[in-house]
C-alpha cells in the first residue's frame, strides 16, 4: 500500500514488525526481502516518488572541516534515494579491510568478509553483474595479458558495472507498492524516535509532511536507514529521554565519518603512456557487465610500510597547471545547475549513454593520437582508504530546518595516516614500474608537504574532493565503548533499535560502498526476520 502523507490526513497509527526509517538502496532491499519472508513492515520515506527541492531542502548544512561538497547536493532525498544519480560501480571490500591492524586505530569489524560474502553474492545478483567474482583472475578475466606487478606489492581486483539506470526508483518498485504486508509512506520525516523512559527501547516513531500531517508508526522493531550523516543526525537529535541523543552514551554518534579523498600521487614518466593508461580502462565484453580494474596497494605492503588500503587509476590529460578543460569545465557547470528531478536525470543518463558509445568506439584512438603527439601525460590518481578518526564528525546545527529539527553540520578530517598512504603508493608504483622496465613514477610536489591536508585538485576529474561515499558516524563494534551498533547492527543498549548503511561502517576500504551497504542490508533483514518469527 502506498499512501503520501502530504495528501492524507487523520491518518491512524500504523502497526507493523518491522518500520523503516529511509528508502535508499539498504532500507528498499530490506523491506523487499522483509516482505517476502511475510514479515509486516511500515517503509517511511522523507521524500515523495521524485526530487523535490523543498524536501531536498531539510539536507542543508555547513561543512566545518575540509572543503567538501554542499551537503544537500551530495546525496537525494527522494524514493531510491542518492543511487538514482550512481555510476553503477560494484566492488567487494578486502578481507583485510575487516581485521584489526595495529598501525590504524579503531580498525577491525565484528564480523568477517566471510560473514558478508553469502549476502555478497544476493547482492550481485541483484545487481545482475555477472559472476560473483572481483578478486581471482582479473586478467584473464578481462581478456588481457598479466602485465607483472608483484601482487605482494601492486594487487589487481574488478569494478563490475551496473549499466541499470534508476534501479531502485520508483518505477521498479510495483512489487513493493503491491506487496499487502507493506505499507510505503511518502513524504513521512523522521526526525524524533520516542524512547521509552528506561532509555532501552523505542516506543514509537512520528513522520510528518512539511504541510504539518502526522502519523504515528509503532513497531517491534525500527530500523534507521538514512545515509550516514541522517543517520548520526537523527540519533543525535533524539534527545529527550537521553540528553546526548540515542546510542551516544559514549558520544560516538556522528564521529569517524569517512570518505574516499581523491588526489594526484605522481605523474608517470613512461615511453607509452597510452599503453598502461589503456590496460586500466573499462572494457565491455560482448556478453556480461562492463568491467575495470583497479590497481591496489597489496597487503604485504599495506603492512610494511603501515598504511591503509588504497588503489589508483590512470589519466591521461594535459598539464593540470592549464587547469580543467573545457568540456569538463561545461559538463561540471550543468550538472550543478541543473535539478535532479526525472528531466535532469534523464538528460545525465543521455549523456552517459553517449560517453559510453564514445568510450566503446572512438575514444582509444583519441587518446592513442593525443599521447603519442605529447598532447597528453600520465597520472596516478588515489581513490584512497580514510583511516578512523574521532575527529571527523557529523554534529547538529543551531540552525533548525523547516520541521524544527536541528540541521546537521559536518566536519571532515583526514589523518597523517591519510597522507602517509598516498605517498607510499607513489614509492611502490614507482619501484614496480622501474622494475617492470615501464617507466618512473615522479611523486606529487603536495605529498612531501606537512600536516595532513590535501589539496582541492579539480583537475583530477568529476569529483575533486572525494567520491561522495559517506561512511561512518554509527560505526559497528563489539565494544559500546568505542561503537554504536553491534555486529547485528543493533544500536547497543536498545533491544529493537537498528541501523544500517554506510553509516556502520568501522572502516572505509577502497571499494566503492553500495554493494556492501546492500548486503549489510539484506543480513541485518535476515536476522529481524529471525526474530519476527521467534
Amino acid at each position: 500500500m502506498l499512501i503520501d502523507l502530504r495528501s492524507a490526513s487523520e491518518l491512524p497509527a500504523i502497526d507493523g514488525d518491522v518500520c523503516i526509517v529511509g528508502a535508499g538502496a539498504a532500507g528498499l532491499q530490506m523491506a523487499r526481502r522483509l516482505t517476502e519472508k511475510g514479515v509486516t513492515v511500515c517503509l517511511a520515506e522523507s521524500g515523495g516518488l521524485d526530487f523535490e527541492q523543498a524536501t531536498q531542502d531539510l539536507y542543508r548544512g555547513a561543512n566545518l572541516g575540509m572543503p567538501y561538497y554542499e551537503l544537500d547536493e551530495s546525496r537525494l532525498r527522494f524514493f531510491g534515494g542518492t543511487v538514482a544519480i550512481w555510476g553503477g560501480r560494484c566492488a567487494v571490500l578486502d578481507p583485510i579491510d575487516f581485521e584489526h591492524r595495529h598501525w590504524v586505530p579503531e580498525s577491525g569489524w565484528p564480523i568477517s568478509r566471510a560473514d558478508l560474502d553469502p549476502y555478497y553474492r544476493q547482492a550481485n545478483a541483484i545487481f545482475d553483474v555477472g559472476e560473483f567474482n572481483y578478486e581471482n583472475n582479473v586478467w584473464e578475466t578481462l581478456g588481457q595479458l598479466d602485465p607483472g606487478f608483484d601482487p605482494a606489492e601492486l594487487d589487481v581486483k574488478l569494478w563490475r558495472f551496473d549499466e541499470v539506470m534508476e534501479r531502485f526508483t520508483a518505477g521498479r518498485a510495483k512489487d513493493l507498492f503491491d506487496a499487502p504486508n507493506l505499507t510505503v509512506l511518502l513524504h513521512a520525516n523522521v526526525s524524533n524516535l520516542a524512547a521509552n523512559s528506561g532509555a532501552n527501547a523505542i516506543e514509537e516513531v512520528e513522520a510528518c509532511s512539511l504541510n504539518g500531517n502526522r502519523v504515528t508508526v509503532r513497531a517491534r522493531q525500527y530500523v534507521l536507514a538514512c545515509g550516514a550523516i541522517e543517520n548520526s543526525r537523527v540519533l543525535l537529535a533524539s534527545n529527550d529521554v537521553e540528553s546526548n541523543g540515542i546510542g551516544n552514551r559514549h558520544d560516538n554518534v556522528g564521529r569517524y565519518f569517512m570518505e574516499h579523498p581523491a588526489g594526484r600521487v605522481a605523474k608517470i614518466d613512461t615511453p607509452e603512456p597510452y599503453a598502461l593508461w589503456a590496460l586500466f580502462q573499462k572494457i565491455f565484453p560482448r556478453s556480461g557487465p562492463p568491467l575495470a580494474p583497479a590497481l591496489r596497494l597489496g597487503d604485504e605492503a599495506q603492512r610494511r610500510f603501515e598504511v591503509l588500503n588504497n588503489i589508483v587509476t590512470f589519466k591521461l590529460q594535459r598539464d593540470p597547471k592549464h587547469g580543467v578543460n573545457m568540456s569538463s569545465a561545461v559538463y561540471n557547470k550543468l550538472r550543478h545547475n541543473i535539478s535532479p528531478d526525472r528531466k535532469g536525470r534523464m538528460a545525465d543518463h543521455l549523456y552517459r549513454s553517449l560517453r559510453t558509445i564514445f568510450h566503446r568506439t572512438a575514444r582509444n584512438s583519441l587518446e592513442k593520437f593525443r599521447a603519442r603527439t605529447g598532447r597528453t601525460h600520465l597520472y596516478a590518481i588515489t581513490r584512497g582508504e580514510q583511516a578512523p578518526n574521532a575527529e571527523s564528525r557529523v554534529v547538529l546545527s543551531e540552525e533548525r530546518d523547516a520541521l524544527g529539527s536541528p540541521r546537521a553540520d559536518l566536519i571532515w578530517k583526514l589523518s597523517e595516516i591519510d597522507k602517509k598512504t598516498a605517498r607510499v603508493f607513489a614509492h611502490v608504483l614507482d619501484s614496480e614500474l622501474r622494475r617492470l622496465g615501464k617507466g618512473t613514477a615522479i611523486p606529487s610536489d603536495w605529498l612531501s608537504e606537512p600536516g595532513a591536508q590535501w589539496p582541492v585538485d579539480h583537475t583530477v576529474g568529476n569529483h575533486p574532493f572525494a567520491n561522495y561515499h559517506q561512511l561512518g558516524g554509527t560505526r559497528m563494534g563489539s565494544d559500546p565503548a568505542k561503537s554504536v551498533v553491534d555486529a547485528d547492527c543493533r544500536v547497543h543498549g536498545y533491544s529493537n533499535l537498528y541501523v544500517t548503511g554506510g553509516s556502520v561502517f568501522p572502516t572505509s576500504g577502497w571499494a566503492n560502498p553500495t554493494l556492501t551497504i546492500v548486503a549489510l542490508a539484506l543480513r541485518t533483514a535476515d536476522h529481524l526476520a529471525g526474530l519476527t518469527r521467534s
